[in-house]
C-alpha cells in the first residue's frame, strides 16, 4: 500500500475540517426540528384548552343572563295581566254605577210624575230650549274634536228630558233639564278658568274640585301674595278649583270670577 504524501494528508485534514462542522450543523437542525415537532402539539393543545374554557365561561354567563331575562319577562307579563284585570274590573264597575245612576234618575222622574207636579208644559219646553241652545254654544266653543264629559252628560239628560216631555211628564222633563243645566254651568266655569295665564309648574287636577272658603281671604290675580287683589272672599264662599302651583290654587267663583287663593283657606264642601 503506498504511503500518502504530506500534501495528500493536509488535503484530507482540510476536508475533514470542513465536513465535521457541516455535520454538526445538520445534527443541530435535525434536533431543533424534532423539538419543534414535539413541542408544537403541546402548545396547540394548551391554547385550544384555554379557548374552550373561555368559551364555556362565556356560554355560562350568557345562559345566566338569558334565564334572568326570561324571569323578568315572565314577571312583566304577570304584572300586565294584573293591570289588565284591574282595568277591566274598573270598567265593569263604572258601567254598573252608571246604570245604577240612570235607574235612580228614572225613579226620581217617576216620583215626580206620581206627585203630579205643577210645572206647566210651557215652562218645561222653555227650559229645554234654553238648555239646548246653551249646549250647542258650548260645543262650538270647545271645538268638534273635544269630547267634554259635561257636554256628553248634558246631551244624555236632555234626551231623557225629551222622552219624558213626549210622555206628558212635564215635571220630570223640567227636573232632567235642570240637571242638564248644572252640567252646562260646570263646563262654562271650567272654560272661563282656561282663559287665564298658565304658569310654569302649574299642575292641573284630574277633575274640578268643589271647595269652599274656610275663612276670609283674598282672590289674587296671580299665585303670589304681592299680586293684585281681584276681590275679597268671605267665609263659606263656594268655588271650583282646577289647578295648583305651590301653595296657591286656581279657582273660579260661582259668579264666574277666576283667580288664585291660598290652599290653606280652602276646604271641601
Amino acid at each position: 500500500m503506498p504511503i500518502p504524501s504530506a500534501f495528500s494528508t493536509r488535503k484530507f485534514q482540510s476536508l475533514i475540517g470542513v465536513l465535521i462542522p457541516a455535520l454538526l450543523i445538520m445534527a443541530c437542525q435535525t434536533t431543533s426540528k424534532a423539538t419543534d415537532l414535539t413541542a408544537g402539539p403541546n402548545v396547540n393543545y394548551e391554547r385550544l384548552s384555554k379557548e374552550k374554557k373561555d368559551l364555556e365561561k362565556s356560554l355560562a354567563k350568557s345562559e345566566a343572563t338569558r334565564k334572568e331575562l326570561e324571569e323578568k319577562l315572565a314577571e312583566t307579563q304577570v304584572r300586565f295581566l294584573e293591570k289588565d284585570a284591574q282595568v277591566t274590573g274598573l270598567e265593569e264597575q263604572m258601567e254598573s254605577q252608571q246604570k245604577m245612576l240612570d235607574d235612580a234618575v228614572v225613579e226620581v222622574v217617576r216620583a215626580k210624575a206620581k206627585l203630579r207636579s205643577l210645572e206647566s208644559r210651557a215652562e218645561a219646553a222653555s227650559n229645554m230650549a234654553e238648555a239646548e241652545i246653551a249646549v250647542k254654544a258650548l260645543k262650538v266653543e270647545l271645538g268638534a274634536k273635544e269630547q267634554d264629559p259635561d257636554v256628553l252628560k248634558t246631551e244624555h239628560l236632555l234626551k231623557m228630558s225629551a222622552d219624558e216631555f213626549k210622555n206628558e211628564n212635564y215635571g220630570g222633563a223640567l227636573y232632567l233639564t235642570n240637571q242638564a243645566k248644572g252640567h252646562i254651568k260646570a263646563c262654562q266655569i271650567r272654560l272661563r278658568s282656561r282663559e287665564g295665564t298658565t304658569f310654569d309648574d302649574e299642575t292641573q287636577f284630574t277633575q274640578p274640585l268643589a271647595l269652599k272658603v274656610l275663612k276670609s281671604s283674598h282672590l289674587k290675580k296671580e299665585p303670589d301674595s304681592k299680586s293684585k287683589t281681584i276681590s275679597k272672599l268671605e267665609k263659606g264662599t263656594r268655588l271650583m278649583a282646577y289647578s295648583h302651583k305651590g301653595e296657591w290654587t286656581r279657582v273660579t267663583c260661582e259668579s264666574g270670577t277666576s283667580g288664585w287663593v291660598l290652599q290653606s283657606v280652602l276646604g271641601s264642601r
